[in-house]
């Protein structure tokens, strides 16, 4: 009975602008974050209120704006409750509002609501960073190592690999469940991710949510909300979580968008202060959860603008982060594949992540590297004459089997163990030589 209300309360769409619709609020019965239902001559249209004047109120919808007319009815919805998964929605692909999307018929009901944008654990209670976790990469095992309830981002500009990257992680990280988001990218990848990277046995323990680039900005950033939720609820049932969400850029457009319909000063490249207070509440829901419970190990994709890895999104992700995984285009030009940069690449739980002595070995291979990054130019022209610089002798005599270990095929994987084990001989056979 306390659920029931008799009372239905509406407003009309007194005008529409852009991406947003103006709906009267005479009865001031709308707040931030309620949700309507608009009368169109498509059928019923889903929006949700982002700002509030005297007697209106700016809503932003789920769906296109086509067939809105001013004076449509909006019924004023109560209170949402959030989705309530459960373990049958592993193998299914749903949208940003948890409906599925993959003609295998509707999801089973769980028998509690989860809230989509819950507060992440308290920090004092909050578990530590548990074992290190291997997905799998030959130069993020060895140069940006991980550990359960880490969160990595990998920076990369556009088409330089990191969609492919994260299907290597998807693919050979060893999880209980795997909550994979493709948030503003192409169709077309959906289809290649869930059958090319994923696979059946991938997908069997995963859930997709997809959002792509051509649904609304409400769409988009409910589908990170909703990723977030959904591993929220296996990592208190104990499990140990994989998240993987491309993009995380991508979301931040959305809330751009959603901040300029509602009024918000564009500030840095034009992203409004909202944008830069939603990436960090996001990417804290990620992590270990309280002692006892399981943990969340999360990997986001950040797209930087025009090869910029200084931009304001990037700038803002890598200071959240618990470590960045760099894709540099120069060197997939090269065609090294992952085109991971091992020297601008960091991990800020190596230490806990690595013994001792792997510790050493990935110095001293920096070192090498960073010696020759440093006169790259001289050896390519042979303006470096052999004997002027030990150190730099040995990184030259290094560094073409270096690059050979660090390309990986996409359906590869190596152990951690396979991987130290390759580093140590190419060290050792450098000092016999």
């Amino acid at each position: 009975m306390r659920r029931f209300d008799p009372v239905s309360i509406a407003g009309d769409v007194v005008g529409v602008s852009g991406i947003s619709v103006d709906i009267s609020d005479r009865l001031a019965a709308l707040k931030i974050g309620a949700r309507v239902m608009i009368d169109t001559v498509s059928g019923p249209l889903l929006a949700e209120i982002i700002g509030l004047s005297e007697g209106r109120a700016v809503a932003l919808p789920f769906g296109p704006l086509t067939g809105v007319a001013r004076g449509a009815r909006a019924d004023f919805l109560r209170p949402a409750e959030g989705p309530a998964p459960t373990t049958g929605w592993l193998g299914r692909v749903v949208n940003g509002l948890g409906e599925p999307i993959d003609g295998k018929g509707p999801l089973p009901s769980g028998p509690v609501p989860r809230a989509v944008r819950a507060a992440p654990p308290p920090a004092a209670l909050r578990a530590r960073l548990g074992p290190p976790i291997e997905f799998g990469v030959k130069a993020i095992d060895a140069f940006a190592p991980a550990r359960q309830g880490q969160r990595l981002g990998i920076f990369s500009g556009a088409g330089v690999g990191k969609s492919a990257l994260l299907g290597m992680i998807a693919r050979n990280t060893d999880c209980d469940v795997s909550i994979v988001a493709l948030i503003g990218e192409r169709g077309r990848e959906v289809r290649e991710f869930l059958e090319d990277h994923l696979g059946p046995d991938g997908l069997s323990r995963s859930i997709v949510v997809v959002a792509t680039s051509d649904e609304p900005a409400m769409m988009r950033r409910e589908a990170g909300y909703l990723a977030l939720t959904l591993a929220e609820f296996f990592r208190d049932e104990g499990a140990h979580v994989l998240c993987l969400m491309d993009s995380l850029t991508r979301i931040a457009q959305a809330q751009r968008e959603i901040g300029l319909a509602a009024g918000e000063p564009p500030t840095a490249k034009g992203y409004t202060p909202s944008v830069f207070a939603l990436l960090p509440s996001l990417i804290e829901r990620a992590g270990p959860g309280l002692d006892g419970a399981g943990v969340i190990s999360a990997v986001f994709s950040v797209l930087v603008e025009s090869d910029d890895h200084d931009e304001p999104i990037a700038d803002a992700a890598r200071a959240t982060l618990d470590g960045h995984i760099v894709l540099e285009r120069a060197i997939a030009e090269r065609g090294r594949l992952p085109a991971v940069n091992i020297l601008r690449s960091v991990s800020r739980a190596m230490p806990g992540a690595l013994s001792d002595e792997n510790t050493e070995i990935v110095r001293e291979i920096k070192s090498l590297a960073a010696a020759y990054d440093d006169m790259r130019e001289l050896v390519r022209i042979g303006a470096y004459r052999a004997g002027a610089d030990p150190a730099l002798d040995r990184a030259i005599a290094i560094h073409d089997e270096l690059e050979e270990f660090l390309t990986q095929p996409l359906s590869g994987r190596c152990s951690s163990e396979e991987t130290f084990r390759a580093l140590a001989a190419l060290l050792e056979r450098e000092d016999h030589s």
